[in-house]
């Protein structure tokens, strides 16, 4: 069963929410899943839309029976992995050191 929210602590995570620190947190999590989120889907699309049109490229033979289309699809599968372990680097270094302080800032307060 959830806990339920007491007056004190709604204002503790507005206070907190209001702060700078906050503020900063949002702003470098957006700088990094904005751009890259975008990259992917732009990535993402131009695989779907060359699978779907540009057949004859898609097609074309790089060794044996491996052709372009199999290596932009296992592409995909690296980009994922590769954007999931820029995030992680990105977030222990950038977020989660703010997250830390807003963390202690909050348990103090409601007196945790």
């Amino acid at each position: 069963m959830a806990e339920k929210i007491t007056p004190k602590q709604h204002n503790v995570y507005e206070q907190i929410h209001a702060g700078d620190d906050f503020q900063e947190l949002r702003k470098r999590y957006r700088a990094f899943a904005i751009p890259w989120t975008v990259a992917f889907m732009v990535w993402y699309l131009l695989y779907v839309l060359a699978s779907s049109f540009a057949t004859d490229l898609m097609s074309t033979r790089l060794v044996g029976n491996i052709n372009v289309a199999l290596v932009f699809g296992l592409l995909q599968f690296v980009s994922t992995f590769g954007i999931a372990w820029l995030y992680s680097r990105h977030a222990n270094k950038e977020l989660d050191p703010i997250a830390g302080r807003l963390q202690a800032q909050y348990d103090e307060e409601v007196g945790r």
